[in-house]
């Protein structure tokens, strides 16, 4: 139903900037009317094939049009978004606006803007952020213990094996002790895309590589992504906690938001993980019972999902659902990262930040 409604309005969005771009002088000079709804409805044609497709592309030709469509989404979004507040200003002004056709075109190189730099943003190496958290109950002996975390990888057609292969090498020049995996691993069919298997056996660290499920996992074949990673040698924490080492626990949970939608609102998990001897962190795709956690004795919680909003100004609608939006929390004594996601949603785009690797390193107290 979300991506029905979605791309429903992305056909709105289309017609209404097939609309407006057709007034402005450069398109009428140039074409008829009727070319120009003719090659907007083309392209609208190729909009709801790359739909159609989705995450099942196979091929250069069906990947192509897959990835047009996400592009496209946003593009006639950002366009329709410029074009629009002119308008507003129009009609505010009664129709005294002076050259709208100019302030048009304006808004449609602004948008452009917009839609080159979320290319940018969305096709850059993802960042690393690196944090330092003090921790009560670490033992000193494990004082300066690192931990590299990657979320919403999103694997699939738009992000392969290669890209992968990038983020893996980012990953190992940090040389971390614990590599954590937060969840919306996947895209669809894992198996669909070849050599990730192999690549994800590349991820090493001393105390394991360790992975939760996300939302998306839940969308596609669940047993096979977990046997991909499993085969890779990376392990799944659902809803269970481990010792990494004396005086160090690692907990993690199925996708919060799944039981949000059930009305679990606290089943009592987390305080059952969270209950030990040690500093203990717990690793969340959602950032969601983060009071619970906190209560629980959980010393760190990491999260991801939000994406921080990945296209402007989607973030705004993303907090009313996710109070802990974006970034380093401290929340009754406990420490919470939410990162933007490693990887991306749909289209390579993000505006106006690019992805995320957390490093995080553990301070004893």
């Amino acid at each position: 139903m979300f991506s029905l409604i979605l791309h429903l309005v992305g056909t709105l969005l289309h017609g209404y900037c097939t609309w407006r771009v057709g007034t402005l002088p450069l398109i009428r000079r140039r074409l008829a009317p009727w070319q120009w709804c003719l090659f907007s409805a083309l392209v609208w044609l190729a909009y709801v094939g790359g739909v159609a497709i989705g995450d099942d592309a196979r091929g250069p030709l069906s990947l192509a049009l897959a990835q047009f469509a996400f592009h496209w989404l946003v593009v006639v979004f950002l366009f329709s978004l410029c074009l629009l507040t002119v308008d507003v200003l129009a009609l505010l002004g009664r129709g005294r606006l002076r050259s709208a056709a100019q302030w048009r075109t304006g808004a449609l190189a602004f948008g452009g803007a917009l839609v080159a730099i979320a290319l940018v943003q969305g096709l850059r190496a993802p960042e690393v952020t690196r944090h330092e958290l003090a921790v009560p109950g670490l033992p000193g002996a494990l004082d300066g213990t690192t931990l590299v975390a990657v979320s919403d990888l999103h694997l699939g057609g738009l992000l392969d094996a290669d890209w992968l292969a990038a983020r893996i090498e980012q990953i190992r020049l940090l040389e971390p002790d614990v590599i954590a995996l937060i969840g919306d691993l996947t895209e669809g069919d894992p198996y669909a895309t070849p050599e990730l298997g192999t690549v994800l056996a590349r991820l090493r660290a001393p105390l394991g590589v360790w992975a939760v499920t996300g939302n998306h996992e839940f969308h596609g074949d669940t047993p096979a992504t977990i046997a991909l990673f499993e085969a890779a040698g990376i392990r799944w924490l659902r809803d269970e906690a481990v010792p990494l080492a004396p005086g160090l626990r690692l907990a993690g949970v199925d996708d919060l938001t799944r039981r949000a939608r059930r009305g679990v609102a606290d089943d009592g998990l987390l305080g059952k993980l969270g209950a030990g001897e040690g500093a203990a962190v717990l690793l969340s795709h959602s950032p969601l019972q983060v009071e619970v956690a906190a209560r629980a004795g959980f010393d760190v919680m990491i999260a991801g999902h939000t994406h921080g909003g990945q296209v402007w100004p989607f973030g705004y609608l993303v907090r009313q659902r996710y109070g802990y939006f974006l970034g380093r929390y401290e929340v009754d004594g406990m420490h919470l990262l939410v990162g933007r996601g490693t990887g991306t949603w749909g289209p390579r785009m993000r505006l106006w930040h690019p992805g995320e690797i957390l490093h995080i390193t553990l301070r004893a107290a």
